[in-house]
């Protein structure tokens, strides 16, 4: 909130907390899987399948009932700002909180009373998943009045209450769920969709604790904020209708953009049994199997780096939106190249990270299973993709290329339509991995040739960097990758223990090797700044 810091600081801190609290956030809601796959039993793959098939749809209607709005408040919040205009932008944010509340009471009835349309839509008719939408169209109700107030103070590009609400919201969603799982299950030994209904109605309890945390984080901020808004230019002459029409401009973008992955994911789950068999024969429980190892389980895995992305994406749109209101266009190409240059410095490691220590991570969380670990394996490279189209987009958007987006993003999701069948008849249940990266390196190719024609940024200097990026996380990868072969070689693949051990010893082992290599090239300082010295000394690196 300081406006004397550059925006490659503002960038780099609010990422930061961002990213801290997306990580502990995706990690803590992998490691519940471990119980929670214990005391489910032999009914575990049914019960992961109907979970993932509800959080999909839940996943649609969230971004719906947000409308994109927390993106918009955002990005306006920053654009009022940079003008002055502080007044103007708490305006903006009361009407969006009604429009909000609104939406999250329509969708919320949608969503519970529809709940056995949208069960014959999405999941095939499967009468099991019913109540589950049912249960978490309870969350869609208050879910969106949590997204606005994280809009709000991210707009001022302050990012550590978004990220600290983001992890105890994890935390209390993941007690509920483990304690109610445990309880049907084990003490009364009861049916599964009971256990899975209230493991996904744990989202609601998760939210409401969140709301909270983030009203207190306002409360305490209130003195600065209004000290602000009283020094800053006075409300400009806008009314309601107008600011409505402001909101929901930049809000449609940022819903269609948003359930971007989510549209990816939703046409698999639509699409993937009927096409799977025609060309395999297999029951339903084996479809339902394969389409839980990459639908649910790796994705699950794979969210985690992808959530890197997404904090650089939060953290970007209000820079780049305040540097567009004052018509900086240098600076705007610079921000690009510092938010490209981030993206890879992070994505490109992670992603080869996590393919080299997919067989220990997939054996920690779910127990071994071969084709699991080349669906993680594969999906780990694809993420890079998927974390570039969030970054893209989000960027595309903060610009007001709001339009372009969109396209690119339909362009890239017809691409994957048209594949999905061929791409499953060649590679069977890989099908719609492939089908997805075809499509998502279509619209990002097109965002990145679009970003360059408004805006040409330093490609030399992206590309030279990016190169050093690849060969150091190569690097890693083939020293990990040597330690696997040599572990499992000698102790086997499936004892849980082992793995555990070996997974913390590849992590630290990559993440030495790669930090060593970017510090020692210095690499590290120019992307991440002056500050990185001071790591340096510290590890007596020179």
């Amino acid at each position: 909130m300081d406006p004397e810091d550059s925006s490659q600081d503002t960038m780099l801190r609010g990422s930061a907390w961002m990213t801290a609290g997306s990580i502990f956030s995706r990690i803590l809601g992998a490691i519940y899987i471990i119980p929670w796959m214990a005391w489910m039993g032999s009914y575990y793959p049914a019960a992961n399948a109907l979970f993932a098939k509800g959080y999909n749809i839940y996943s649609l209607f969230l971004i719906i009932s947000t409308a994109g709005i927390p993106g918009a408040i955002s990005k306006q919040i920053s654009h009022y700002n940079a003008l002055d205009q502080y007044s103007t932008g708490n305006k903006l944010f009361k009407h969006g909180l009604k429009i909000m509340t609104f939406m999250g009471v329509i969708f919320g009835a949608v969503m519970y009373f529809g709940a056995p349309v949208l069960a014959t839509l999405f999941t095939d008719g499967d009468p099991r998943s019913i109540p589950v939408i049912k249960s978490l169209a309870v969350a869609v109700l208050i879910i969106p009045i949590l997204s606005i107030l994280r809009g709000y103070l991210q707009g001022y590009s302050d990012m550590a209450p978004s990220a600290i609400s983001q992890f105890i919201e994890q935390i209390a969603r993941v007690i509920y769920m483990l304690i109610a799982t445990y309880i049907i299950m084990v003490v009364n030994k009861g049916s599964y969709i009971n256990a899975v209904v209230q493991s996904t109605f744990a989202a609601f309890i998760g939210a409401a604790v969140a709301i909270g945390i983030l009203i207190l984080a306002l409360l305490r901020r209130l003195p600065k904020l209004r000290r602000l808004s009283r020094n800053g230019q006075p409300v400009a002459d806008v009314n309601e209708n107008n600011f409505t029409k402001e909101i929901f401009e930049q809000a449609v973008p940022f819903i269609i953009l948003d359930a971007g992955i989510t549209f990816f994911n939703l046409y698999d789950q639509s699409t993937f049994n009927q096409f799977m068999r025609l060309f395999v024969n297999a029951t339903g429980a084996q479809l339902d199997n394969y389409y839980s190892l990459f639908g649910f389980q790796a994705n699950k895995l794979i969210m985690i780096i992808v959530s890197l992305s997404t904090a650089m994406a939060v953290t970007a749109v209000p820079i780049l939106s305040g540097l567009y209101s004052k018509g900086n266009k240098e600076d705007i190409e610079d921000q690009i190249s510092n938010t490209l240059e981030l993206f890879f410095f992070i994505m490109i490691p992670a992603s080869l990270g996590m393919y080299a220590v997919a067989q220990p991570l997939w054996t920690t969380f779910y127990r071994y299973d071969s084709l699991g670990v080349l669906m993680l394996q594969f999906s780990s490279v694809i993420s890079i993709l998927l974390g570039l189209f969030t970054v893209l987009s989000a960027v595309l958007q903060a610009l007001y290329r709001n339009r372009l987006a969109i396209k690119y993003f339909v362009y890239g999701f017809i691409v994957k339509v048209v594949a999905q069948l061929p791409m499953i008849w060649l590679f069977h249940e890989f099908g719609p991995l492939v089908a997805t990266s075809i499509g998502m390196a279509v619209v990002c190719w097109l965002m990145l040739r679009e970003l360059h024609s408004v805006y040409p940024f330093d490609t030399g200097r992206i590309s030279r960097r990016i190169s050093g990026i690849i060969l150091f996380s190569l690097i890693m990868f083939i020293s990990v990758m040597i330690v696997n072969f040599i572990v499992f070689h000698f102790v086997g693949n499936s004892d849980r223990i082992i793995s555990v051990v070996v997974l913390i010893l590849e992590a630290g082992l990559g993440g030495v090797v790669y930090g060593y290599l970017v510090l020692k090239t210095s690499l590290a300082d120019k992307i991440l700044g002056v500050r990185v010295e001071r790591i340096r000394r510290i590890f007596n690196i020179r």
